[in-house]
């Protein structure tokens, strides 16, 4: 680490104590764009990077609502505006007992480098509650959202902040907390993404997190001259993005082997086709089971506590959650063979691992590139609402393909180091100037 990133990260460790995940995020983005700083020392006088790690607004609430047994509970909301100098803060709610400051503090920085990336007018937010949604009923659920809701109303718009989905917020959260929105506002607006198809939603939304981290994947790989056609994949998590990437990477011709979800993962050689692919949807989506009983079903092996980085595979995509994959897994999936890693979930690597993946000169895509096809999605929902408009899956599915090659050709831009693409470094500085050049041309805000 240079003495510059070294004393900036003493910097930010002073300011926000006891918050590993932001330091980790900040950490990652200044080792990438503090040599691009200095060689343009504009950004320096202006003190972007210092104005970047600070959120323009941070909102702690209390939510009390009632389970079925009319017993008070409470919980604790969040919203992190962090950054809107290129549009309305846009980042998802995250509903799950490990939620903290510092992860949504890590998660809304990223997310102004990601939605920066995706060339839409959006910023960069992130919020949520240490509410676990698993385990309670509808009705729970509900009260629950109508609670948050009551308080997170007077913080966003439609102009203002554009919460969406992230881990336990779906398509019931969304729906709950937006008709707490409408009935205290009065208002029907594109205040929530992530919506029901039939008010206001858009097509092809669930799938564009999976189906972006795919296409991202497929980009990289014509870099060297291949393709996603016989190659057998790796996926972790079993939600929302694991499953479309399953289904957009069986589109490409390749192979997924894996799955998993808290107890363990699932591992079928034979490849988890549309049919099993359906039976995963239906178990996770609707029964909300666990992937164990996958296995049971179809005769494979399930392993009990372990992640799927031991699976000899071609390309690997985390989908589940922040620091899945450690230095060993790293260097695992390398010595199996691996030549690609594009990451579906937020900062699923750790940085060993992200250095193992980086001295091997493999493909690697990070979170806020290869998962930016969901925010992406979202800013295109935010435009159908403006417009009252519905566009068709094929349009939208274009729209999000064409992003996902432009934000490589960014990376790509940024990132070249001889023949091989830092793609890191490049998603980094490309969020980085965007972002930057707005700060300085609005002035000292």
């Amino acid at each position: 680490m240079s003495k510059k990133v070294d004393d900036f990260m003493k910097l930010v460790t002073s300011k926000n104590p006891n918050e590993p995940e932001f330091h980790q995020a900040v950490q990652e983005v200044v080792e990438s764009v503090m040599p691009f700083i200095e060689k343009n020392p504009k950004y320096q006088k202006h003190k972007i990077l210092e104005r970047m790690i600070e959120p323009e607004r941070t909102i702690i609430f209390r939510v009390p609502w009632l389970d079925d047994k009319g017993e008070i509970q409470i919980n604790r909301g969040y919203r992190i505006e962090m950054n809107s100098a290129i549009g309305p803060y846009k980042g998802g709610l995250r509903l799950h007992p490990s939620v903290t400051l510092s992860i949504l503090k890590f998660l809304a920085f990223e997310q102004v480098f990601k939605n920066s990336l995706t060339t839409l007018p959006m910023g960069g937010g992130k919020g949520g509650s240490d509410f676990d949604p698993k385990g309670k009923t509808d009705n729970e659920v509900m009260r629950f959202c109508q609670s948050f809701m009551t308080e997170l109303q007077r913080h966003i718009g439609p102009d203002t902040d554009v919460p969406a989905g992230d881990i336990g917020v779906g398509g019931r959260e969304i729906g709950f907390m937006f008709g707490q929105y409408k009935r205290l506002r009065n208002e029907f607006t594109g205040v929530l993404t992530g919506k029901g198809l039939n008010w206001g939603g858009s097509l092809i939304r669930p799938e564009a997190t999976g189906y972006g981290a795919t296409y991202f994947a497929q980009e990289m790989l014509k870099t060297r001259g291949e393709s996603m056609e016989g190659k057998v994949v790796a996926v972790s998590g079993s939600g929302n993005v694991a499953q479309y990437t399953v289904e957009k990477v069986n589109e490409l011709g390749g192979k997924c082997v894996t799955l998993s979800d808290s107890d363990g993962y699932i591992y079928d050689a034979d490849g988890i086709d549309a049919q099993k692919l359906a039976y995963v949807m239906e178990l996770k989506n609707v029964k909300r089971g666990r992937i164990k009983e996958y296995a049971a079903k179809y005769g494979c092996k399930f392993v009990q506590g372990k992640r799927p980085w031991d699976v000899k595979c071609d390309v690997a995509f985390p989908s589940a959650t922040q620091n899945e994959i450690n230095e060993a897994d790293a260097r695992k999936l390398v010595k199996n063979g691996c030549i690609c890693v594009s990451e579906g979930a937020n900062m699923p690597s750790t940085p060993e691992a992200v250095k193992v993946f980086l001295q091997a000169k493999i493909l690697y895509g990070p979170g806020k590139a290869a998962n930016a096809g969901g925010v992406a999605t979202s800013g295109l929902e935010m435009s159908q609402n403006s417009e009252r408009l519905s566009w068709t899956r094929e349009q939208v599915d274009e729209m999000l393909h064409n992003i996902m090659i432009n934000i490589h050709k960014s990376c790509v831009k940024y990132g070249k180091e001889g023949d091989f693409v830092n793609y890191v470094k490049g998603a980094n500085i490309a969020g980085f100037v965007k972002v930057a050049e707005a700060m300085i041309d609005q002035g000292l805000v």
